[in-house]
């Protein structure tokens, strides 16, 4: 199976329950999948999918942020799909320990916590992030890449004084996947 083929169906399981904006935004995702065949890669220059996950640290109540280098924003680990990743969920797995430099991360079960779709700048136009959760390990340490300017955790509470809107849905909707799960 091939990751686009992966994508599909990760986005056609996505959602159960989802409010309407997640709901269009997901039919946007398997339209241009659909009407795009590279939609994976960054060479689409009508946008393409994006994998991120939020590190999480349940047992401490934070999360871990990077000071992405380009936009000098914090945000979560992610980014774009490489030709080895088999499927979405390991492109974000990938991308988070890339950049946390955290080993033994582990996706929260049950596929993408959310969906955000934001613009960027040319030749592409668009990254249609799926964004899941990772749960660091008791005790873990983080390592900064090259990608990052600065790694920093966040108590929940702090995110909203930090990060824009989509890091606090993402810490929003990840907080209460895992109070759903208890």
């Amino acid at each position: 199976m091939s990751l686009h083929d992966d994508a599909v169906l990760v986005l056609k399981s996505y959602g159960e329950g989802a409010d309407a904006a997640q709901e269009e935004l997901r039919r946007e995702y398997l339209d241009h999948l659909a009407t795009h065949p590279d939609g994976m890669w960054k060479a689409c220059g009508a946008g393409h999918l994006t994998a991120s996950a939020l590190v999480i640290d349940p047992e401490r109540g934070r999360v871990l942020l990077t000071l992405h280098r380009k936009l000098q924003m914090w945000l979560q680990m992610g980014g774009h799909c490489e030709p080895g990743d088999a499927t979405l969920a390991g492109a974000a797995l990938r991308e988070a320990t890339e950049e946390s430099g955290i080993a033994g991360l582990t996706l929260v079960t049950g596929g993408p916590v959310t969906l955000d779709r934001h613009p960027i700048p040319a030749p592409c136009n668009w990254h249609l992030d799926v964004q899941y959760a990772a749960l660091a390990p008791s005790g873990s340490t983080e390592r900064i890449s090259d990608e990052s300017l600065d790694l920093r955790w966040f108590a929940y509470d702090e995110i909203a004084g930090v990060a824009d809107s989509s890091v606090v849905r993402l810490v929003e909707r990840t907080r209460a996947v895992l109070d759903s799960a208890r």
